[in-house]
């Protein structure tokens, strides 16, 4: 008898740091014997596709389709509370009549058996129930973030954040739902209350309060984290199971998923520099910075007299092709590359590599950890703020940068002092490179790899 074959649908939350890991997630489960069909957006799926090398095999591995997202081509996808707000609308429609048309177009032992969702997309869980597809969700980041956006019905309902923002109401606080893990107490709020403009924080929170209702149908909750990583957060919350770190580099192979064209030059130029001397700096898809702190950054790389590795995106800054300080790149052009995009595991694994200047988005973070590379953390929104907690208050491999007055601005200064703090206690590294251990084994043999295969299990068997 001819038996049905798994086949697993797979949706993101429109972002790079959310397609990057679920691209991830969609290869180990394709090399298990699953065919995956990974639905970007299409503004996502067309970058995509234009990123990926030419020799790479991946769309015959998986199947790439795309939907609307409800932006037109040219508006800009980093408000992320008008994102959020307009994909909630449209992308429910167009998943379902996706998962009909691609059923209409299969066989009957190949038709789309379950869903797997980013946490993030909760209205995708909406679309299981209605087509009666079992579905998991996958939260790609921290496993103390989705604990705290899980937990906000409880807050509200027993009265210690608002309803509307999420503000903690007067005389409440919120370290007593989260005895576990103290150290992020400051930290917590920054899911929802980190983003300047009222109407945004609202936007953020109320789509997490959604979020957190509607994946509690999802009959497994993933994350890409370990138990070395967050032991006091799976010990309080037991529903979370951990599956990573999931990295290519796990895999002996390339990182896919990237929305910018990789500069590879930058490898042959790491080659040429002394082991442990290099700084390598970037803050992801969505870190912006004013005039003022991208000279004062730039500047402060120069202090230190060391090589550095700068990632600087064309829409980081204003202008950002002439943002530099005057005379900069003369100064640094014989210890200083600046490219638009980077193959960060391949650098974060090169030993010229001394020490990561990053914004602490968790792709980045556990990169960092895999390679057991101390930080220097400058997280910009969102659960980057707990990330930093734990790089400096819980694993002790980094040390933030703070910012001065009330420009709010990291002053050149702070970011050479820092450096050079690190640099010269090797406590750091070797705090990082017992980390590393630590948690690849996780993922190699230990908790995470167990988990996984038992998730295999879970979609082969029903």
């Amino acid at each position: 008898m001819n038996k049905e074959k798994r086949h697993v649908i797979v949706i993101p939350y429109p972002a790079q740091g959310h397609v990057i890991p679920m691209m991830e997630l969609s290869q180990l489960l394709v090399s298990n014997g699953i065919k995956v069909t990974f639905v970007n957006s299409e503004h996502n799926h067309h970058r995509v596709l234009q990123s990926l090398p030419q020799s790479d095999g991946l769309h015959h591995q998986v199947d790439m389709v795309s939907i609307a997202d409800g932006l037109e081509p040219g508006e800009d996808r980093i408000q992320l509370g008008k994102v959020t707000e307009i994909t909630w609308r449209v992308m429910p429609v167009e998943l379902e009549a996706l998962i009909n048309r691609l059923n209409l177009n299969q066989g009957d032992n190949d038709k789309i058996n379950c869903l797997v969702a980013d946490w993030s997309v909760g209205w995708a869980f909406q679309v299981a129930e209605k087509l009666r597809l079992r579905s998991a969700a996958f939260w790609p980041a921290t496993a103390a973030a989705v604990a705290v956006s899980s937990t906000i019905p409880k807050l509200i309902t027993d009265g210690v954040i608002d309803s509307d923002d999420g503000r903690i109401l007067n005389g409440q606080t919120i370290e007593r739902f989260f005895p576990a893990m103290p150290e992020m107490s400051s930290a917590i709020l920054s899911l929802w209350r980190c983003y300047d403009d009222e109407a945004t924080k609202e936007i953020i929170f109320d789509i997490l309060r959604k979020d957190s209702i509607l994946c509690r149908s999802a009959e497994r909750l993933l994350c890409n984290s370990s138990p070395e990583l967050e032991a006091a957060v799976f010990s309080q919350f037991p529903n979370i199971i951990p599956v990573g770190p999931l990295l290519a580099s796990n895999r002996l192979a390339n990182e896919v998923g990237h929305f910018w064209p990789q500069d590879l030059d930058c490898i042959p130029w790491l080659d040429q520099q002394p082991p442990d001397s290099v700084i390598y700096v970037a803050f992801g898809s969505y870190t912006v910075f004013d005039q003022s702190q991208f000279e004062e950054l730039a500047l402060g790389l120069e202090l230190t007299n060391m090589s550095f590795l700068w990632v600087v995106r064309q829409d980081i800054t204003p202008n950002s092709g002439n943002a530099y300080p005057a005379g900069f790149k003369e100064r640094v052009h014989d210890r200083g590359l600046i490219v638009g995009w980077a193959p960060q595991q391949q650098v974060l694994s090169h030993p010229s590599v001394a020490i990561f200047i990053s914004h602490c988005g968790w792709n980045s973070t556990i990169e960092g950890v895999a390679n057991g590379v101390p930080f220097l953390c400058w997280p910009y929104f969102g659960d980057q703020f707990i990330n930093k907690t734990y790089i400096c208050d819980v694993w002790k491999t980094g040390l933030g940068l703070s910012r001065e007055g009330e420009s709010s601005i990291i002053r050149k200064g702070e970011i050479q002092d820092k450096v050079e703090h690190i640099l010269k206690d090797r406590g750091y590294k070797e705090r990082a490179l017992n980390l590393q251990v630590k948690a690849m084994a996780s993922v190699r043999e230990g908790c995470s790899y167990k988990n996984f295969n038992s998730f295999i299990e879970w979609i082969k068997n029903n």
